[in-house]
């Protein structure tokens, strides 16, 4: 059955399915170019630089004693006689994760958003993913697609390969309060950066032992896909050259180990970029948990599907998330060359359509980016906002004209842009 998202015709049928058979991860890649069309940087479309729409005001959402209280957002869409959750995070949690830091004293800094390569395919596996409190995904060019890790309430000796910067880490970056880490970017997408708010938290490598971008010995691969971060050096470097580090202003989200209420089961989440870019999330009863599973080979010619467990190098363990979130963006082009180089800018403001799996459950659900400077807020289509289970978030972003076809717990995610 195929669904498109702005029509909800769900079928309820009783859970079927299992584990795909796994292959090694493939040596051969696919190269990642990093585009560039000479010209002076566009910034005029920025999604920052025109007024916010005038928010209607609904309840007030109470937060760690450590963030002033904010007022959430949102449309008019709660009936009268909803009852709202007030929802209070202990100042020992990490709001990221809702989930108690390793170490206390790492709330007390800003946190880190690090891009990590996903091709080519032989930077696999990839280190730290594990270790990150919210990862996005999201398509780039050519194809593929990459993330951006948010590391808050862990370290990480070794968080990589790290790769360039793109339009949509401004959202990140802003959202969190982060510093942004990211290996050069192409020439229009550094510059942007370079003159904007928050060019005092751009970190690149340099010659010298800060930012703290190092090789990695044991992977025998070509230099410029093998820059690796460590965020337990970070503080030293901190310290050095007097970055600003004090701990941010972040709107704790909705935790909770109680699940809620939904009719539609999720427990297999395919998500389909391109040819050469798929993935899917397999729900593990036993653990609560998605674990990610990669393509391993593209699908030309009729070739059949084909996966493995993504694995994280650090902690030798599977790429898993306690909640698997899909978001609908609009995605476009500032002008003809960006367009030729797929140049994309993906507008993360506003809000959106969206899809929100946790304990094995699919929910329908909004976006809301109710300030830019905080992070999303999920509600259902009911408006009342949505708790996730504690644990890493993992956000899926594919086109706001994406489809989905769903039944019996499988869902397929269809990537499309204009």
């Amino acid at each position: 059955m195929r669904v498109v998202f702005n029509v909800i015709i769900i079928l309820l049928v009783l859970l079927t399915g299992c584990d795909l058979p796994t292959n090694s991860i493939s040596a051969a890649g696919i190269p990642s170019p990093t585009p560039f069309q000479p010209g002076p940087a566009d910034v005029s479309d920025s999604p920052y630089s025109a007024a916010a729409p005038t928010p209607v005001s609904l309840p007030t959402v109470a937060t760690q004693p450590s963030t002033p209280t904010d007022t959430i957002t949102l449309p008019e869409l709660l009936p009268a006689d909803t009852i709202v959750p007030t929802f209070i995070s202990p100042a020992s949690l990490n709001p990221l994760t809702g989930l108690p830091p390793s170490d206390p004293s790492l709330m007390e800094r800003r946190p880190l958003a690090i891009k990590v390569a996903n091709y080519p395919r032989y930077v696999r596996p990839q280190s730290g993913l594990t270790l990150a409190d919210t990862v996005f995904e999201y398509y780039i060019e050519a194809g593929l697609t990459r993330f951006i890790a948010v590391f808050y309430g862990n370290d990480s000796e070794w968080v990589g390969p790290v790769r360039s910067g793109r339009y949509f880490d401004e959202h990140v970056q802003r959202m969190y309060h982060a510093y942004l880490v990211f290996k050069f970017a192409d020439p229009r997408e550094l510059s942007y950066f370079e003159t904007s708010d928050f060019s005092d938290f751009l970190v690149l490598p340099t010659i010298g032992s800060c930012p703290p971008f190092r090789l990695l010995p044991s992977r025998k691969i070509e230099d410029y896909n093998n820059s690796y971060f460590n965020t337990i050096l970070w503080e030293d470097c901190v310290v050095r050259d007097g970055w600003e580090n004090l701990r941010p202003s972040i709107r704790s989200g909705f935790f909770s180990e109680v699940s809620p209420q939904s009719d539609l089961p999720g427990t297999q989440m395919f998500t389909y970029y391109s040819v050469d870019s798929y993935n899917y999330w397999l729900y593990r009863p036993e653990t609560q948990q998605y674990v990610r599973y990669q393509e391993i080979a593209d699908t030309r010619n009729d070739k059949p599907e084909s996966y493995d467990v993504l694995m994280d190098a650090v902690t030798a363990t599977a790429v898993h998330a306690s909640n698997v979130i899909v978001l609908l963006a609009p995605h476009t082009f500032s002008n003809t060359f960006d367009q030729e180089d797929e140049v994309y800018k993906i507008d993360l403001t506003g809000s959106g359509e969206a899809y929100v799996f946790r304990d094995g459950m699919g929910i329908l659900a909004r976006w809301y980016r109710t300030e830019k400077d905080q992070p999303l807020v999920l509600t259902s289509l009911n408006g009342a906002p949505l708790y996730l289970r504690p644990g890493i978030t993992f956000y899926q972003v594919i086109g706001a004209r994406s489809y989905v076809d769903q039944d019996a717990g499988e869902w397929h995610f269809h990537h499309e842009v204009p």
